[in-house]
């Protein structure tokens, strides 16, 4: 994955593949790069046979909701029955559903439940993830979510990038009052400077929840007090969230499947990039998905993620993201490869970090079984997986069956 920055547009369609290659590491950190003839003069410890396997930077998941209580598998049925999603409401489902059992639960039910889902992660080859608030709606809930995550950068492998999504929601008690509840959200915010809980401030721009004026408003906030900001935009009407999202210089607009002509060219010329969630489309049964070959096309920089979340996309499984790009996104395996691994990284600000093997970087590097890199997302709903290393140590592997992780 060579380059300076993020793949844009046609950057985007080509990958360079090392055969016979050889990577050495030292102390956690890429400490050679070559081929197998180059690499047999070298002195290792150990050595990891990866005779027909391809070898790959460690994914890199840019979206995800995951720290919550609770699930909706019960609300799957109803959707299938046609229920609209505000009677789901009525009758104590969604977002708000999991915001109550959020609200209820312990940091330490929180903890363990989202170590649970980055062991899954990391089994399907997931080295890197952002990890979004948004499900308390409420000051002491929302400083909860984010210390949750704090805690986790510093107990499981997996590097994580936090996010205040304090506007998630407009809660039931301010349904009348929503430019109050934004207000005491902005005010959370030097708390959550203080304790350094967060990188960067998201709010979700769409119709019934947010407007483009009211999250410009809280996004500039944001940036004044020193965050850097996302934006969930057009993720169903075409606002204008992507064009805030350009104007503001978002790191990253996300969603953007109603996302405009105009929004796009403008992506296209900015430095943001455009983080798509195909399998919330998916998984809601949406005719419609994000234009990533439109985007692409234009000069875009593209990501894609899973959108790890309890109502619209439980899954988090990036392989299958990677699948549903290709038929659904007509995303190429090239393009895909940048989308998981290098523009991911850059969406987070890891892009220095995260998302290339590289001399001198954290080993974060994926050995799948399978012959070339078309194949992953070809062969679809399996975990191709055979061996994850992060900073250079072996934290799942997977003989024959099912990936399991490694403590």
């Amino acid at each position: 994955m060579e380059g300076d920055g993020p793949a844009k547009g046609e950057q985007m369609k080509t990958l360079s593949v090392l055969e016979q290659a050889a990577v050495g590491i030292r102390d956690g950190k890429v400490a050679f790069i070559g081929t197998m003839e180059e690499a047999a003069s070298l002195q290792a410890d150990k050595v990891i046979d990866a005779k027909g396997k391809l070898v790959t930077p460690g994914l890199v998941d840019p979206h995800t909701h995951l720290v919550f209580a609770g699930s909706r598998e019960h609300e799957m049925a109803l959707k299938q029955q046609g229920v609209p999603y505000l009677e789901i409401l009525k009758r104590g489902g969604g977002i708000l559903s999991t915001v109550q059992a959020t609200r209820e639960a312990s940091e330490e039910e929180l903890l363990e439940k989202a170590k649970f889902h980055l062991n899954r992660m990391i089994s399907y080859g997931t080295t890197t993830v952002e990890a979004k608030s948004g499900y308390g709606l409420d000051e002491e809930t929302e400083l909860k979510q984010l210390r949750v995550v704090k805690r986790l950068q510093g107990e499981h492998p997996i590097d994580l990038v936090s996010t205040f999504l304090g506007a998630h929601a407009i809660p039931t008690e301010y349904k009348e009052e929503p430019d109050r509840f934004l207000a005491n959200m902005i005010v959370l915010l030097d708390i959550i400077k203080k304790e350094e809980l967060a990188e960067f401030v998201d709010i979700f721009c769409e119709t019934g929840v947010f407007t483009v004026e009211q999250s410009r408003a809280f996004l500039q906030a944001a940036k004044a007090k020193g965050f850097d900001v996302k934006i969930h935009a057009d993720e169903i009407d075409p606002l204008g969230g992507t064009e805030l999202a350009v104007e503001l210089e978002a790191k990253s607009g996300d969603h953007l499947v109603g996302a405009s002509e105009r929004g796009i060219q403008l992506l296209a010329q900015s430095n943001t990039i455009a983080v798509l969630l195909p399998g919330t489309s998916f998984y809601l049964g949406k005719e419609k998905y994000a234009k990533a070959r439109e985007m692409i096309d234009a000069g875009a920089a593209v990501a894609l993620s899973t959108d790890f979340n309890p109502g619209s996309s439980p899954t988090e499984n990036l392989q299958l993201i990677m699948s549903i790009a290709a038929l659904k996104l007509k995303m190429t395996p090239e393009e895909i490869w940048h989308a998981v691994t290098v523009n991911a990284a850059y969406a987070i600000n890891r892009g220095e970090e995260a998302g290339r093997i590289a001399i001198g970087r954290k080993a974060d590097i994926v050995i799948w079984d399978a012959p070339n890199y078309a194949y992953i997302p070809y062969h679809y709903g399996v975990n191709h997986v055979r061996t994850v290393l992060k900073a250079g140590n072996v934290v799942a592997e997977r003989s024959g069956g099912d990936a399991v992780f490694v403590s």
